[in-house]
C-alpha cells in the first residue's frame, strides 16, 4: 500500500503498486495529458515507472527544465528513427541533449544534403503525427550486444560492450526502432510538437581524431511553435551579429591557419583592445590594485609545484632546451604572481595586497573547438590576485563583487547572474581545506548579498568559485568574470607574511578576472550591440565628410582640432555623393557623421548626424566636441544624440 507524498505536501494512498500516469490521471485530466515524466524521490523517471512503496512524487511537463530536456532527448530520438527509415544503411552512434537543442552522429557512406534534411525533418513530423507508444524494456548487456550486431549497428555494439557487465542496460522503442538509451523519454511522440533542423557537421567517433569521420545532424526543440519561432528568430539574429563578420566588415582583425587560434589584429581592432586594457587599468588603480608583468616562459618544475602540470597538463605548450630543461609557456598567471609576493619580507599589516597584470597565456584547444575570438589559443586575462588574510575574505569578495558588477553595467549588461562552482572531483588539497575555502566563500557571498545557482563540481582545481554569467541583448547567456578563493596554491608554493605575532602564516589567494579573455569580451561586445559599439569604445569616433572639394581645407581644419583634444576621427573627402558617404560610414558603425556643406563653412559649423540616421542640428565644431567628451567620461550613459 505505497503512500505517494505529493509536492504540496498532500498525500494519496493507494491498495497496490500503481504507474506514475495512474496518479497524474488521478489528480486530473489536464495534468495526465501534460505528464512527459516524474521525479520519484528525486530519480528522473518515465510516466510508465510502478511506484511499489512510499515516495516523493513530482510530475514533469513542459513548464519544466527536466520536461524541455525530455522533450529534447526524445526529439534526438525521433531524428534516428527518421533516419533509419529514409536511409536503411546509415547507422546510428549516439544523440545527447545539448544547449537549446540536440544531435545525432550516424555512418552513413555520402554527405547527407540539405534535402536530405528536409525529407528527414518530414518523415520526424509524421512520426509525431502518428503519436507512437513509448516503451522501456531491460536487457542483459550481452544481449544487448548481440541485438545490436544482428542489426548491423556495430557502434551501439560497441558502447555497450564497454559498459560495466552488471549494469543493466535499458531500451527504447517507438514503432519498429529501438535504442539504447538511460531514459527517461516521452510517453509517445506525440508530444513532440515543435522542432527544426539546423545543420550537418563533421565529427569523429567518440571524439577521437584517430577514428573514423561520422555526420553530426542538429537540431532544436522546444515544447510549440511559438518557443521554436522566437529561438529561431534569435538564430537569424545571433548570425547578423557574428563578430567574425563584423569583425571582416569593420577591419577590425582577421585569422589564419599559419596561426591556428591566435589573433592578427588591425589598426582598428587593437584600438579598441587598447581601449579596453585602459578602462580596466583605470578601475584597478582606483581600487587598489598593482599592476605586475610576470614571464610568459617558466621552468615547468613550478608548474608541477603549483598542481598545472599533473591537473591542466594536456592543455599545456612545453619546450625542452638544448640543455635538456624543459620550459612552460604559462597557461594561467597565479603562480608567478605568487612568485612576486614572495620576493622579499611581507608583513600583515601590507595585507591584501592587490596585483593585476594584462597577462598572455596560451593553451591548447583542439582545432574543432575554435571559434573566432570566443574559443582561442593565445588570450590575454585581465588576471588578478589578492592575497589577504582568512579574516579579509569577506570583505575583498564583496568589494571585487561590487567592482565586477559596476563594469558589466558600463558596458552595456545589466542582467547578470552569479553561480557557485564548489570542489571538482579533480583537484588539489584535502577536503579539511576545501571545506574552508568553500564556508568562506558562502559567507562573502551572503555579506554581497549574492544570489546564485549552485553549479556542482565546476570549480577550479584550487578552489572554490563564482563564476558571473552577462545576458546580452538577444537573451543568450556568457560566463565571464570569476573569483576563486585559494587555501591551496600559496603553500603549495611556499608564500607566507609575518603576522602579529612574529609568525609565518599562508596567505589566501582570492583570483579574480572581469573580462575574463579579452578577446572573447571583445567578441562578446560586438555581438551584444551588433557592432554599434559606444563612442568610447568605437575604433572610429566621427567622420567629418565633405559635400564637394570647395570644403576640403574646412574639413581638415575641423579633423585637425578634434583630434588635437583626443578624439578618433577620419575625414571622407572622395568625389562621391554625399549620400553615398553617409550610408557607406553608417554601414561602418561610425557613431557621429559630421557633414560640411557651404553653409555650414560659412556659419563655421557642422551638421551632425547620428548612425541611427537621426539629424541632430547643426552647432560648432566646439559645442560637438564638448557633448562627445561628456559621453566618453560617462562611458556612455549620455551620448551626444540625448
Amino acid at each position: 500500500m505505497p503512500v505517494v507524498t505529493l509536492p504540496d505536501g498532500s498525500q494519496r494512498r493507494f491498495e497496490h503498486p500503481v504507474r506514475v500516469d495512474e496518479v497524474a490521471a488521478g489528480i486530473g485530466a489536464g495534468l495526465a495529458k501534460a505528464a512527459l515524466a516524474a521525479r520519484v524521490n528525486g530519480k528522473l523517471v518515465d510516466t510508465s515507472y510502478v511506484i511499489d512503496q512510499d515516495a516523493n512524487l513530482a510530475i514533469v511537463t513542459d513548464r519544466d527544465a527536466d520536461g524541455l530536456e525530455i522533450i529534447r532527448h526524445s526529439t534526438a530520438h525521433l531524428l534516428a528513427q527518421a533516419v533509419k527509415e529514409l536511409f536503411p544503411e546509415a547507422q546510428v552512434t549516439i544523440g545527447p541533449v545539448i544547449e537549446d537543442g540536440f544531435y545525432y552522429d550516424f555512418a552513413y557512406r555520402r554527405a547527407f544534403t540539405p534535402e536530405d534534411l528536409a525529407a528527414i525533418e518530414k518523415r520526424m513530423a509524421e512520426l509525431a503525427q502518428a503519436d507512437e507508444k513509448v516503451t522501456r524494456r531491460v536487457m542483459a548487456r550481452d544481449a544487448a550486444v548481440e541485438f545490436f550486431r544482428d542489426q548491423g549497428e556495430i557502434y551501439k555494439a560497441e558502447i555497450i560492450a564497454s559498459i560495466p557487465e552488471k549494469e543493466e542496460i535499458s531500451l527504447y522503442g517507438q514503432g519498429n526502432w529501438v535504442d539504447l538509451c538511460r531514459g527517461p523519454h516521452v510517453p509517445s511522440t506525440g508530444k513532440l510538437k515543435a522542432f527544426k533542423l539546423t545543420k550537418v557537421a563533421g565529427a569523429y567517433w567518440r571524439g577521437d581524431s584517430r577514428n573514423e569521420m561520422l555526420q553530426r545532424i542538429y537540431g532544436t526543440a522546444w515544447p510549440d511553435k511559438k518557443q521554436l519561432d522566437a529561438y529561431l528568430t534569435r538564430l537569424e539574429e545571433a548570425e547578423k551579429r557574428d563578430h567574425r563578420k563584423i569583425g571582416k566588415d569593420l577591419d577590425l582583425f582577421h585569422l589564419q591557419e599559419e596561426a591556428p587560434g591566435a589573433v592578427f589584429w588591425h589598426p582598428k581592432g587593437w584600438t579598441v583592445f587598447q581601449s579596453l586594457i585602459q578602462y580596466m587599468r583605470e578601475r584597478q588603480r582606483a581600487a587598489g590594485y598593482e599592476e605586475v608583468n610576470a614571464p610568459e616562459l617558466m621552468d615547468a618544475s613550478l608548474w608541477k609545484q603549483s598542481g598545472h602540470l599533473e591537473k591542466f597538463g594536456e592543455n599545456m605548450y612545453l619546450t625542452r632546451t638544448p640543455d635538456e630543461r624543459v620550459y612552460a609557456i604559462k597557461p594561467m598567471n597565479c603562480p608567478g604572481h605568487v612568485q612576486i609576493f614572495k620576493h622579499g619580507l611581507r608583513s600583515y599589516r601590507e595585507l591584501p595586497v592587490r596585483f593585476a597584470e594584462f597577462g598572455k597565456v596560451h593553451r591548447y584547444e583542439p582545432s574543432g573547438a575554435l571559434h573566432g575570438l570566443m574559443r582561442v589559443r593565445a588570450f590575454t586575462q585581465d588576471d588578478g590576485h589578492c592575497f589577504v588574510t582568512e579574516e579579509q575574505i569577506t570583505g575583498e569578495c564583496v568589494a571585487i563583487t561590487q567592482l565586477i558588477l559596476a563594469i558589466y553595467r558600463d558596458f552595456g549588461f545589466e542582467e547578470v547572474t552569479i553561480k557557485y562552482a564548489d570542489r571538482p572531483a579533480k583537484r588539489v588539497g584535502d577536503d579539511a581545506i576545501w571545506d574552508r575555502a568553500e564556508a568562506a566563500l558562502r559567507a562573502a557571498s551572503a555579506a554581497a548579498g549574492i544570489e546564485y545557482t549552485l553549479n556542482k563540481g565546476e570549480g577550479a582545481f584550487y578552489g572554490p568559485k563564482l563564476e558571473f554569467v552577462l545576458r546580452d541583448a538577444i537573451g543568450r547567456d556568457w560566463q565571464c568574470g570569476t573569483l576563486q578563493v585559494d587555501l591551496n596554491m600559496p603553500e603549495r608554493l611556499g608564500a607566507y607574511y609575518i603576522d602579529e605575532t612574529s609568525a609565518k602564516r599562508t596567505p589566501v589567494m582570492l583570483h579574480r578576472a572581469m573580462f575574463g579573455s579579452l578577446e572573447r569580451f571583445f567578441a562578446i561586445l560586438l555581438e551584444h550591440h551588433a557592432g554599434k559599439l559606444p563612442a568610447w569604445l568605437s575604433p572610429v569616433q566621427a567622420v567629418v565628410l565633405s559635400i564637394t572639394d570647395r570644403q576640403d581645407a574646412y574639413v581638415g581644419k575641423v579633423m585637425e582640432s578634434l583630434k588635437n583634444q583626443g578624439f578618433r576621427v577620419e575625414s571622407d573627402l572622395r568625389n562621391e555623393k554625399v549620400g553615398f558617404k553617409i550610408r557607406e560610414h553608417t554601414l561602418k558603425r561610425v557613431p557621429y557623421l559630421l557633414v560640411a556643406g557651404d553653409k555650414e563653412v560659412a556659419a563655421n559649423l557642422l551638421a551632425v548626424r547620428s548612425r541611427s540616421g537621426k539629424d541632430l542640428g547643426t552647432m560648432p565644431v566646439e559645442t560637438f566636441a564638448e557633448r562627445l567628451r561628456v559621453e566618453l567620461e560617462s562611458r556612455g550613459r549620455r551620448s551626444v544624440e540625448g
